[in-house]
């Protein structure tokens, strides 16, 4: 009988051993996880810039994003474009201005947008 219980001490004594130095193996193994993610975060957004912000009323021209025969030699850009709306996540509502090449409406994000600059002769066109 005392030998049952000293065997039920020892084994439950090894289990608990068994347990703490798990829980310490994982705490370290997330400890390494956590560098090894900062460092690669670090890395990644070293080179990265931060995204224009447009507000309402801008205008803009939009990346042409679908490609095909004979769209070697057009634009890359079709604009210009009016920020209608500014969501999260830098994405923005578009409306044409104009009559160009392009859709009416179109939702995009800020990387396919860069700023409309009106040159000099279509300004006097237009007056």
């Amino acid at each position: 009988m005392m030998k049952r219980t000293q065997n039920k001490v020892v084994e439950e004594e090894i289990r608990k051993e068994f347990s703490e130095s798990r829980e310490e193996l994982r705490k370290n193994c997330k400890e390494q996880l956590f560098k090894v993610q900062e460092i690669n975060r670090k890395g990644y957004n070293l080179r990265r810039k931060k995204a224009r912000v447009y507000q309402e009323g801008h205008l803009a021209a939009i990346k042409r994003t679908q490609f095909g025969t004979g769209l070697k030699i057009n634009r890359k850009f079709l604009g210009p474009y009016k920020v209608v709306k500014v969501k999260n996540c830098d994405r923005y509502d578009l409306v044409k201005v104009g009559n160009h090449e392009g859709p009416l409406k179109t939702s995009t994000r800020a990387e396919y947008i860069k700023p409309w600059v009106q040159n000099e002769t279509e300004s006097e066109a237009d007056s």
